[in-house]
């Protein structure tokens, strides 16, 4: 994690400041916030599923 320049977002790939880590990947702010506001009938939470399974993927590989 780089201070000035922040954290490459697992889910938009997207460079920011806040958000979280799971694992050793980061997830801005704002994607976690859609995340937690789709409902699992909407197309983009199958996007978000798609994405939270790279983070377990990288960690088993």
């Amino acid at each position: 994690m780089d201070e000035l320049t922040g954290n490459t977002c697992i889910i938009c790939g997207e460079t920011k400041q806040d958000g979280i880590h799971i694992v050793s990947e980061f997830i801005c702010d704002a994607c976690e916030a859609e995340m937690v506001h789709t409902d699992v009938q909407e197309e983009k939470y199958h996007f978000f599923i798609h994405q939270m399974k790279q983070i377990w993927m990288q960690r088993n590989a």
